[in-house]
């Protein structure tokens, strides 16, 4: 059975344009992610309305969903949250150069440093794999019900660049080196698409 999981990024807040590192900040989205997102879906890059949705529970995903979808239901998934970068959030990456411990974040090749208050690199990918397991599992139960349907099985998850990109690493076993090259734009993200639960191809949103 084919099936599909739409992973899309929020739109833009403030924290990408002041180009703020930021994850568990809880921030809108301004008025120009707003007419970005809108002018997206106007352009038909979302697939059709339809299927079960998901967010990270965070404002800015919630309210990306409801841009493109309308007020449908959905279920957080909390473990879909982006990087907790603790005591370094919404600081742009020249005032992180004044920190304590910046050169040590800098020189860390194993992913273990871990942010003042936050989490490190290596925490941040086993709970992003933890909330795509959850994911996974509700995507199955609903391929389950549409097993005999004749129904498309689609899934809609909104959520973080971060997130996305560890998803795809995870999904495709994509080398870790090359998490930053999957990171999409704001507004933009992957369909997977599934043959019996395992992960076949995507494409680009």
């Amino acid at each position: 059975m084919l099936s599909c999981i739409h992973f899309i990024r929020h739109g833009i807040t403030q924290g990408i344009l002041n180009k703020w590192y930021y994850g568990f900040e809880d921030l809108p989205l301004v008025d120009e992610g707003i007419k970005e997102i809108k002018d997206l879906k106007a352009q038909g890059i979302y697939p059709e309305s339809g299927g079960s949705y998901y967010t990270s529970g965070m404002l800015r995903a919630n309210q990306t969903l409801e841009a493109i979808y309308g007020k449908v239901p959905y279920t957080a998934i909390p473990d879909l949250k982006e990087m907790n970068f603790g005591q370094w959030e919404c600081k742009t990456f020249d005032e992180l150069q004044q920190l304590p411990g910046f050169d040590t974040w800098m020189n860390d090749r194993t992913g273990s440093f871990t942010f003042p208050g936050g989490e490190s690199a290596n925490s941040f990918s086993e709970r992003a794999k933890k909330g795509l397991d959850e994911l996974l599992g509700y995507h199955r139960l609903l391929e389950l019900s549409h097993r005999h349907s004749g129904q498309p099985c689609i899934s809609t998850a909104v959520c973080h660049g971060g997130v996305i990109a560890a998803c795809m690493c995870h999904l495709f076993r994509f080398p870790a080196e090359t998490f930053w090259d999957w990171i999409p734009a704001a507004g933009r993200g992957y369909s997977v698409y599934f043959e019996d639960s395992d992960p076949i191809r995507y494409e680009n949103l």
